[in-house]
């Protein structure tokens, strides 16, 4: 809920996203809870937020969904989103 970044569902963030800014470098990242241990998140203020909780895709789903079901859709959504190609350093090319 706003203020808040992230991916949220009613009180508890599914997905965080954060950018860092230091020594001339710049990094951004997202984690999305697929099937996390949300139990680690019991011994943590986390984001510093009290009283918001965590959750994931398996718990709002109330199935399994594991992150190799989720990063295709995913991937596909960013590049339409942003408009972008995305390349793998995997990719041969």
């Amino acid at each position: 809920p706003p203020p808040y970044t992230g991916v949220w569902m009613g009180d508890s963030k599914l997905c965080a996203i954060g950018v860092h800014c230091g020594n001339h470098i710049t990094s951004h990242g997202l984690a999305l809870n697929c099937c996390t241990d949300l139990s680690w998140f019991e011994h943590i203020v986390p984001c510093g937020l009290e009283g918001k909780g965590v959750t994931s895709l398996s718990r709002e789903l109330g199935q399994h969904v594991a992150v190799s079901h989720v990063l295709e859709p995913f991937l596909d959504s960013f590049q339409e989103v942003f408009e972008c190609t995305l390349v793998s350093s995997e990719d041969p090319g």
